[in-house]
């Protein structure tokens, strides 16, 4: 199984900007109002258990809740949600969570521990490679791995890693994870109604049939089909394109203002663009700022909340060790490159030095964003200020490239590809910027653009078979360590991929992985960030500014409210939302 399963669609997600649509198709406000909600994307699960999607996670994050959330606009700082409180032990090794009380399931089950209980095991049991469960078993079990990949993990070790004790839900840990917390905030972690999966046909939650369940797929899940949570909205319906929601009269909090959701299955862009403008539509699924800006700014009835935090990360990977045809000639004779091109180090700052980061937020971000020094978002924790971006500079580029191969490369010249995903203006943009600069520092160098549909990069990425390709990041907790680990680490999601290894870099994320000293973590991360950029493993993309148009009939969609860990493109819940 691997350990960073959904890498690649994470990074689709956040390449395609998804952003949704809301169409008020009822008069009036309050509980009489309706939010229909337009997107291009169908939504593939319900289940929480395998929930690792934008589309899911917007629904499913009113539908179920979590241990606990993120409080307010903050990702920083945690509040309770279906615990009232928790206290940590020996050593940040054992949670004890304290459960609300007087909190019902849609099916009119009442919420006790041993709901979370059998949540949580059945995350670990099952564990598909589609899942975001690593991550928790990462915690819980000390891998990322399911039983079926690692013969180490038995019935006792999952039982024995979360349990009941009364009405108190206790995790014990193998050792201290300091983003444990902040992984129980996830929505795939939503509390499943128990009593009710077992009855529709899920896995029993028990010793004698936990081996049948393990690594199972539950995207169609019964639970996909019937969800069960305790959120502020229960699912009515869902078909092939369209799903509605409705307010749930037995939430324990306070009440949503709006009664019914709506999602349909819009793709044309077009359409939802000229619903938006004629009022049918709340928010629409725009394809960027150029189009918000173009189209929709200074509209009568449109609303742009601007300037909201980035919490993704992106970079172009430079492969050092490209296998298959990609490499041409296999030689620096300009008709292609050695496999181990971008071993060295002098090759690869050249590449970084080339890129037009001013040019590329100037033409790509319209002039919204800033250049990164570390393939962590600048809004996390660790992320250190002080460190200057490298600066786009021709002349760095040019003596890099000089002392290249020990100087073959700038005599003898190289051909080189870059894939970007078809369609994707901002990629083609900075291939193009990319190729254009490279190719001016030397008539024998040239850098081929190359247009390719997401599934074939996928593949070639897997296989390690593309030299260079944009690569880019999601958050699933609000931890350094999900940015951290999964770009610079030789055990993490891309290192393995393109063949990059610093036994000092592992040094240290080891070590800020195993203690919950923040200021030490924030230490460690800044040592990491700078041997990365002397490293020069990526080619950084500065941090883009985010934007949301809506009708300005939808109150609660604020820099207030907004939380760039919630799926849903307001940065909220549907019950924080009112129409009027």
């Amino acid at each position: 199984m691997n350990p960073r399963p959904r890498t690649f669609s994470a990074l689709a997600l956040t390449t395609l900007s998804l952003t949704l649509a809301a169409c008020n198709n009822q008069q009036g406000g309050g509980q009489g109002s309706t939010l229909v909600v337009q997107e291009s994307a169908d939504i593939p699960t319900l289940d929480p258990g395998i929930t690792y999607d934008t589309a899911s996670g917007q629904v499913v994050e009113n539908l179920y809740e979590t241990l606990v959330t993120y409080k307010g606009n903050s990702i920083r700082e945690l509040a309770p949600l279906l615990a009232t409180e928790w206290q940590e032990g020996n050593g940040g090794r054992e949670y004890r969570f304290t459960l609300r009380e007087g909190v019902k399931f849609h099916s009119g089950n009442a919420f006790e521990c041993k709901d979370a209980e059998y949540t949580f095991r059945r995350n670990l049991v099952t564990n598909s490679a589609d899942s975001g469960n690593w991550f928790l078993s990462e915690s819980l079990l000390g891998t990322p791995s399911n039983a079926g990949d690692d013969k180490s993990i038995t019935w006792q070790r999952i039982t024995d890693a979360v349990k009941c004790d009364g009405q108190t839900l206790v995790f014990t840990l193998p050792k201290a994870d300091p983003a444990f917390l902040s992984k129980l905030a996830y929505i795939g972690q939503g509390i499943v109604d128990s009593a009710h999966a077992q009855k529709i046909g899920e896995w029993d939650g028990t010793e004698a049939t936990w081996q049948a369940a393990v690594g199972k797929d539950l995207t169609g899940s019964p639970l996909a089909q019937q969800p069960s949570g305790t959120g502020a909205y229960r699912l009515l319906k869902k078909e092939s394109t369209a799903l509605s929601a409705t307010a749930f009269d037995g939430y324990w909090g306070e009440k949503p203002a709006i009664k019914n959701v709506i999602i349909q299955k819009v793709p044309e862009q077009a359409a939802r663009i000229q619903a938006f403008l004629k009022g049918d539509a709340d928010i629409v699924e725009t394809g960027g700022r150029a189009i918000i800006e173009e189209q929709l700014r200074g509209q009568d009835g449109v609303a742009i909340l601007d300037d909201l935090p980035n919490t993704s990360a992106a970079g172009i990977a430079m492969n050092q060790n490209i296998k298959g045809q990609a490499i041409g000639s296999g030689k620096l004779d300009g008709q292609g490159i050695p496999a181990n091109f971008f071993s060295d180090v002098n090759v690869r700052r050249a590449f970084v030095a080339a890129f037009d980061v001013p040019t590329y937020i100037k033409e790509v971000q319209l002039g919204k964003g800033q250049p990164r020094n570390f393939l962590l978002p600048d809004t996390f924790p660790g992320y250190d200020a002080d460190l200057q971006p490298v600066a786009f500079d021709l002349d760095t580029a040019r003596r890099e490239f000089q002392q290249a191969w020990g100087g073959q490369v700038w005599q003898q010249g190289f051909q080189v590809s870059v894939s970007y995903r078809a369609g994707s203006r901002g990629d083609q943009t900075a291939a193009e910027l990319l190729k254009k600069n490279i190719e001016a520092l030397n008539p024998k160098f040239r850098v081929n653009i190359v247009s390719k549909e997401w599934s074939e990069i996928i593949k070639g990425s897997n296989q390690g078979s593309e030299p260079m390709v944009m690569t880019a990041w999601a958050p699933d907790y609000a931890d350094p360590d999900n940015f951290v680990s999964t770009f610079y680490s030789s055990t993490g999601y891309y290192n393995p991929r393109i063949g990059a290894k610093d036994a000092q870099i592992d040094t240290w994320i080891n070590e800020a992985r195993a203690t919950t000293d923040a200021d030490r973590r924030g230490e460690l991360y800044a040592q990491v960030a700078k041997r990365a950029q002397e490293n020069a493993w990526y080619i950084q993309m500065p941090a883009g500014i985010g934007v949301v148009a809506h009708r300005d009939t939808v109150k609660g969609i604020s820099a207030d409210t907004f939380n760039p860990m919630n799926a849903f493109i307001a940065g909220t819940l549907w019950k924080n939302l009112s129409k009027g």
